[in-house]
């Protein structure tokens, strides 16, 4: 009687495993592509709707489709807006509600189009010879601000007939007086990123940054964050680099106002700062210009102080001095009472309130990653995701209570992928300083099981590995191939405090390489499923600079590694990189001023202990650390005899962005791993 009544429980145990199976599969780099990106969310006027973007992978043109879509606060009414083929994004709100504007690709280059909410078909606002970026709108909705990039001193016509009479050239070459000559992925022409304003009705749009040889915004990574319509919009504040010939060396970004209607030269506001200064708010009273600020010249990784500026007095005071965070966004509330902040902090990407007056800081959200938040009365609207699930929107009230989702556009793309779960943990790191990590379970994880180890190393090296849902180094693909994912916020990380993340200038090999020693040590004997005998490590950028520093100085540890755009010398990664205020600062000077900097922890003077396989990756058109550093790599290998291979991307930047060609990095890095940790 009990054989058959095992027999029978058995039948029902496999058969709810096939349809399990049948229901769901092991998270894999196809289910990353997959999912629904939202971004771009804002309130209507009348805080009953918001509208967002919304990015879908398409296979067949091997890249991302841009639609805009409507749901209400409430959560109630989803619907796409826009369904045009091109690319719709950078939706904004009409000042009664009716309208929304946006940026659309559908006419052939970037242009400003608006689209009735209630049902109706798109219409064109520009129709300029140049793409059209980072749009934003004036209070009162009657102007709206753009970027464009011009020849400084011309005009749109002039600046497209010029770039008409370079491509008739039958001359390819290009001269060059100046850096940057090129800058992240781009060969410079000439041109610069300039703010332009135009009435929302249409006409001749006016370069308020004419003369200027700057731009707005920052490249390469600025938006529309950047700069602002004061509150009578009359005036408009941006950020511009204020460095002239020193862009290359200097983070010296300041804020300036000019007349929206080109009359006089922009003045700059921030000029007793020689650090960065950027992201310029208003007050909703209009007497306070609130802004972000870096207090250290040439350092990029600095702590974002938020100063408040009295516009009549002209006086400035930091707000919130002690609080050690560095904001990524920031907004008044009702009455100007608290500004509102998303910041790193402790592996997750937290939401503040500040008190405008005392300065005291609260917590809202701590769990995942804030994006894009905003506030409509005693409501803030956001997007949230976290190492099992990407952007949803939500909403809180001002107080951090009453959370609520609102969107839920991925939960069936979540259901059929099994993910890993994850959990936060602390150790002893170097000088017995609390470091936090995660750990992520492989899918269908089962305790008495013993699984290989992915150690993911996150770049910046001012960076983090947090609890965020990441397209290119995101856990879930390894962990749904069977691995366990390791990832250490060492020394240098952000959302820790400055001193912690200053503590790895001038020490990239020492304190970090410690933590993850530490730190990999500490998960193995924290979960004992994790197979210490079967461990890789991978990195990009900082970490594939740590990957070659490990091979020389950790080198008995891992079975295998990748690389993935990595520095091998960093002497002469200085001559070929762009913005040299990084290293500067990073080794403390020049190569020839200051030699010992790039000779502390330089991998490859330690090539010589090389023997761990390797798999190297790199992009030719990644211009901050060059493909030679890659192919350089790859020779030591080769020559050496060590096992190894070279993957190479002739059309991608520091990063893999194309769809098929994320397969492929997926597919050739998990395969290295199964071969040497699986085979």
């Amino acid at each position: 009687m009990r054989n058959i009544l095992f027999l029978v429980l058995s039948m029902i145990f496999l058969s709810g495993n096939a349809a399990f199976a049948a229901d769901s599969h092991p998270f894999s780099v196809h289910d990353l592509l997959g999912m629904d990106r939202i971004s771009g969310q804002q309130v209507s006027p009348d805080g009953k709707l918001i509208v967002f973007q919304v990015r879908k992978t398409d296979l067949e043109a091997n890249k991302g489709r841009t639609d805009l879509w409507i749901v209400g606060t409430d959560g109630k009414g989803l619907r796409q807006l826009t369904k045009d083929p091109a690319g719709d994004f950078n939706p904004l709100w009409s000042a009664d509600g009716q309208f929304v504007y946006f940026l659309s690709t559908r006419s052939g280059s970037s242009q400003v189009w608006n689209i009735p909410v209630k049902g109706g078909e798109a219409q064109q606002v520009t129709d300029l010879p140049l793409d059209v970026g980072n749009l934003i709108m004036s209070r009162d909705g009657n102007k709206l601000a753009f970027s464009i990039e011009v020849f400084p001193g011309m005009g749109i016509a002039e600046t497209k007939k010029k770039l008409d009479d370079v491509a008739a050239r039958k001359a390819s070459g290009r001269i060059y007086e100046n850096l940057f000559f090129r800058h992240w992925d781009t060969w410079s022409d000439g041109r610069r990123s300039h703010v332009f304003v135009m009435d929302v009705t249409g006409g001749t749009p006016v370069d308020v940054m004419k003369d200027m040889n700057a731009d707005s915004p920052t490249k390469p990574f600025g938006g529309s964050e950047e700069f602002v319509f004061s509150p009578c919009g009359k005036a408009i504040v941006f950020t511009a680099a204020n460095s002239g010939k020193a862009d290359a060396w200097s983070t010296n970004n300041d804020l300036f106002i000019a007349p929206v209607d080109g009359s006089a030269a922009p003045k700059c506001l921030t000029e007793q700062n020689e650090a960065w200064d950027t992201m310029p708010v208003f007050s909703n009273d209009g007497k306070t210009l609130a802004y972000l600020a870096m207090s250290r010249p040439g350092f990029e990784a600095d702590r974002f102080r938020i100063m408040l500026r009295d516009l009549k007095t002209g006086a400035e005071r930091e707000l919130a001095k002690d609080w050690d965070r560095s904001p990524g966004s920031f907004f008044w509330g009702p009455k100007d009472r608290y500004i509102y902040a998303d910041a790193g902090h402790l592996g997750q990407g937290a939401l503040f309130a500040i008190q405008v007056k005392t300065g005291k800081v609260d917590i809202l959200v701590n769990g995942g990653t804030v994006r894009g938040p905003s506030i409509y009365k005693n409501r803030i609207y956001f997007g949230l995701d976290n190492l099992k699930s990407p952007v949803e929107l939500y909403s809180i009230d001002t107080k951090g209570k009453r959370m609520t989702k609102i969107t839920d556009i991925n939960k069936d793309k979540i259901a059929a992928a099994r993910m890993g779960d994850y959990e936060q943990f602390t150790f002893k790191g170097w000088n017995d300083e609390t470091v936090y990590g995660y750990v992520v379970k492989p899918a269908d994880f089962d305790s008495t099981n013993k699984y290989p180890v992915a150690f993911l190393i996150h770049g910046g090296p001012q960076g983090s590995f947090g609890n965020d849902f990441h397209y290119r180094w995101n856990p879930q693909p390894y962990c749904g191939a069977g691995y366990g994912a390791v990832m250490i916020d060492f020394h240098g990380s952000t959302g820790y405090g400055q001193a912690f993340t200053d503590s790895i200038s001038g020490d990239w090999g020492g304190k970090p390489l410690e933590d993850l020693q530490k730190g990999l040590a500490a998960a193995l004997e924290k979960y004992p499923w994790l197979d210490g005998d079967r461990v890789g490590a991978l990195g990009a950028s900082y970490g594939g600079y740590m990957i070659n520093w490990i091979a020389g100085n950790w080198s008995d540890r891992f079975r295998c590694l990748i690389n993935h755009d990595g520095n091998l010398d960093e002497r002469i990664a200085y001559f070929d990189t762009e913005e040299l205020w990084f290293p500067e600062w990073e080794h403390g000077g020049t190569p020839w001023d200051n030699p010992a900097g790039y000779n502390k922890h330089n991998p490859v003077d330690f090539v010589k202990n090389w023997k761990t396989p390797m798999l190297v990756v790199h992009g030719a058109q990644d211009f901050r650390v060059v493909e030679t550093q890659g192919f350089s790599t790859f020779t030591a290998l080769q020559r050496k005899g060590i096992p190894s291979k070279l993957l190479y991307f002739p059309d991608e930047n520091h990063w893999v962005l194309k769809p098929h060609n994320s397969i492929l990095w997926h597919d050739t890095v998990i395969g290295w791993l199964d071969q040497w940790l699986k085979n």
